[in-house]
């Protein structure tokens, strides 16, 4: 099993400005799917006080755990993260796998893989890694951007001087900036002196995990407004719909039968009752300390584990996904019936490019995705969401949110009716609206009212729409992946890249091999020096291979899932370490990893119960060290027989030899973490990179 690493500093930033270079591409990223919103169209919203440039954002999940994740989701037009719920037990050991988007979507894993100081690190770099980039010219009238924290799920926990410690630093991040600032490598020392954010964030997104008591979920909140002073979310359980209606939508509108919530969700959940009671009292407390408060649809949902994807010991299992979507369609609506428009509510729950502008039509905010990224296209497929949301704004002549809350499902005119407004200032409105005025204007101070109104109209409509759209129902959602009956191995594949952009991390990523030929070749000592046997061939085929970066996998399994082929690209594909130490830690797993020495580079390898080193220098001499054990030996991978030097005590296998100057090639002539991190340290050096 690998562990979750974070990519140093200095790397990432390598990494990605060497990628913007030369590929146009940004961790895999292509450029020209860069999200930069409309220039006729305002798509900011207000989160909090502060101002997002769009309402689109990851959700707080595997797409906002690590630095690079962050910095693709912005790509992808992000700009409220939504980050990976943090809490006091920051050593937990993850299942493998975790995550299961065969249909719908499951996962297993509910919290940082992180200890919170490097959770912490890996939100400011991430931070000042997207400040770099607007500072770059990428980010084309859509800068701002709100980071939103997430913690769990009690308040012993939460109280504890490690959270508190994660709190603060959040607020004030000037200590780690001010760190990272000097890890910024010379070629772009330029940016060293940029006005980095050092207050990252005041805005809180509260996890009530599955089963936390009600006065345990008022007290969190309460303590996180008064003590810490910030603004506060608090998200829901899909329970709180109550058993009889879940399963009305579930099984019988949706017709997922197959999945069953434990009896004793709905027995340890909050009920209705009372977190209306909750949310009145802490929106009162938030008015008074003259903080925002609002709520969350909606958690996952808890059910039963019926498949065979998770390891034998999760019995259990959360929901995400299209049947989600509705569910917490039902509480918004709900909620909203209760509460009318006096929240604020933020949304996640099976978004997707179907969908996306609708929910945004509902004035939720943001509207944060997690399980369509998952799927082939990953950060790209948010591209199609702000398409098809910027067409409808110019459809409807809608030059912001608000007046596209207002004219999206047709409200308007009875959103008006609502209101008591007098004759003059109602008949002004019609107008704008019949002749494209300017509604604000127009509403005066009335407008803010008016969109509420409307918020709620749209809710209506929408929730009835869900229930019937044949999209969410079981049958449209029970088709996984297909297989085609193969098995991964080292080299070659299909080759459809599916498994590049899906992976949140970026840990997959393309070897510029070309299709070529490698004898299976061993080395003897006869009586007159060396022989070469060979005993077959080895055949890449395909234009070029597949890669993981071991740091950035968790082993979530998901392009397992999506992978044409059965065995899993992060089982299967070579896997390279960022440092011989976790390289060593991993002693399960083939794999290799890189050391840098004083005139060349050393390449760790391991085969099986097999472990290998070969060492080449920075000159263009082509004679390297390959050493294992029983054998210490200098040759010309061309011509072993002809220039080995040293000793074996048998036949030395020169397969691994030719698979890892092949693999060492390919790496360091390319763009991913391991060539990054050997380019930034022989830049420390001042040595050339071994090609």
């Amino acid at each position: 099993m690998v562990e979750l690493s974070p990519v140093p500093f200095a790397v990432l930033i390598t990494r990605m400005f060497r990628e913007m270079e030369r590929k146009q591409a940004i961790f895999d990223y292509p450029l020209r799917r860069l999200v930069s919103g409309s220039p006729s169209r305002d798509l900011s919203v207000t989160i909090h006080g502060h101002r997002a440039a769009s309402p689109f954002g990851p959700a707080a999940g595997p797409h906002t755990q690590l630095a690079q994740n962050i910095v693709l989701a912005w790509l992808a037009g992000g700009r409220v993260m939504e980050l990976k719920t943090v809490q006091i037990k920051d050593d937990l050991v993850i299942p493998r796998p975790c995550i299961d988007m065969q249909t719908v979507g499951f996962n297993v894993e509910w919290s940082q893989e992180l200890s919170l100081s490097q959770s912490l690190e890996e939100y400011v770099k991430a931070s000042m890694l997207i400040e770099m980039l607007k500072a770059s010219g990428l980010a084309a009238g859509m800068g701002d951007t709100v980071f939103d924290m997430s913690v769990g799920y009690d308040l012993a926990g939460i109280r504890s001087p490690k959270v508190r410690a994660f709190l603060g630093g959040m607020r004030d991040a000037s200590g780690i900036v001010e760190k990272l600032r000097t890890q910024i490598p010379a070629p772009w020392a330029h940016l060293k002196d940029l006005p980095f954010p050092t207050k990252l964030s005041d805005t809180l997104t509260l996890s009530t995990f599955h089963g936390c008591p009600p006065e345990e979920i008022e007290s969190i909140g309460a303590f996180l407004l008064e003590e810490m002073g910030l603004h506060l979310v608090v998200k829901l359980n899909p329970t709180l719909l109550g058993k009889p209606a879940l399963t009305a939508i579930l099984h019988d509108s949706l017709g997922y039968h197959d999945l069953h919530v434990p009896d004793a969700a709905f027995a340890k959940d909050a009920k209705w009752e009372q977190i209306e009671g909750i949310v009145d009292r802490l929106g009162r407390l938030a008015d008074r300390l003259g903080h925002s408060f609002g709520v969350k649809f909606s958690n996952t949902l808890l059910v039963e584990n019926h498949k065979n994807f998770f390891p034998d010991s999760e019995k259990q299992m959360y929901l995400s996904g299209a049947p989600l979507h509705v569910l917490a369609i039902a509480l918004v609506r709900r909620f909203r019936e209760t509460f009318g428009d006096r929240f604020p509510i933020s949304f996640s729950a099976g978004i997707d490019a179907g969908n996306f502008a609708d929910a945004v039509a509902l004035g939720l905010k943001p509207v944060s995705v997690c399980s369509d990224l998952l799927k082939v296209g990953g950060y790209g497929r948010a591209q199609r969401y702000f398409a098809r949301l910027i067409d409808r704004m110019e459809t409807l002549n809608a030059v912001d949110i608000d007046a596209y809350i207002l004219k999206s499902f047709g409200q308007a005119e009875s959103a008006l009716a609502d209101l008591d407004l007098p004759a003059e200032r109602a008949d002004a409105c019609r107008r704008a609206l019949a002749q494209g005025g300017d509604l604000t204007m127009a509403a005066g101070d009335a407008f803010p009212a008016w969109v509420g109104k409307a918020r709620l109209r749209n809710t209506e409509i929408y929730a009835a729409r869900v229930l019937a759209d044949p999209r969410y129902h079981a049958v449209e959602n029970s088709v996984a992946p297909r297989k085609i009956g193969s098995r991964l191995a080292l080299f070659d594949c299909l080759t459809c890249d599916k498994c590049i952009p899906l992976c949140p991390n970026d840990a997959n990523f393309p070897l510029p091999i070309p299709p070529t030929t490698l004898p299976i070749r061993h080395l003897r000592r006869t009586a007159d020096g060396w022989a070469v046997d060979e005993s077959g061939v080895l055949t890449l085929a395909k234009p070029h291979q597949i890669g993981t970066f071991a740091d950035a996998c968790n082993e979530c399994g998901n392009c397992d899932v999506m992978c044409p082929e059965d065995g899993g690209p992060y089982l299967s594909k070579p896997l390279f370490f960022g440092s011989v130490e976790s390289w060593r830690q991993a002693e399960g797993r083939d794999g290799f990893a890189f050391e840098i020495l004083p005139d060349g580079l050393r390449m760790h390898g391991r085969f099986g119960d097999r472990t290998v080193t070969v060492e080449s220098g920075n000159d263009d001499v082509a004679s390297v060290r390959y050493t294992g054990t029983g054998f210490d030996l200098r040759l010309d991978p061309a011509q072993p027989a002809g220039t080995a030097e040293g000793h074996a005590e048998q036949a030395v296998d020169l397969t691994c030899l030719d698979i890892m100057e092949l693999l060492r090639r390919a790496v360091t002539g390319s763009d991913n973490f391991v060539s990054a991190g050997i380019d930034y340290q022989r830049t420390q050096t001042g040595s050339p990179i071994s090609q």
